[in-house]
């Protein structure tokens, strides 16, 4: 098994659609870590599992410096955030997000 990760930073702010009274309800932004795991038996034409270039514009092009509410379709919190990431990266397999320093959720397939 081939395994690769790929650890990125980006900028985006959101709201959260709560059932209960929290600050996170207002509009906030966070510098968030993003960690991409994947893996493949077998390595594609060019010899990879999946090309960093690729998670990078994946993740950075659609999240980095956006208002996450109008980017994705669903409520934007870090654990719907991992497993969009992971079902839109090929051959991920985990995905990990730090939302700040001590808070990180994580999606595994």
């Amino acid at each position: 098994m081939y395994y690769v990760t790929k650890r990125l930073e980006i900028s985006a702010a959101h709201s959260l659609s709560l059932d209960y009274p929290s600050k996170c309800t207002s509009m906030h932004g966070h510098n968030w870590i993003v960690t991409v795991y994947c893996r493949a038996e077998e390595l594609n034409k060019n010899g990879m599992v999946t090309d960093f270039t690729d998670i990078k514009r994946i993740v950075s092009e659609r999240l980095d410096h956006q208002c996450l509410n109008d980017t994705l379709p669903f409520n934007p919190t870090a654990e719907n955030i991992a497993r969009w990431i992971c079902d839109n990266v090929e051959n991920c397999y985990r995905v990990d997000v730090q939302e700040s320093e001590g808070n990180t959720a994580s999606y595994e397939r």
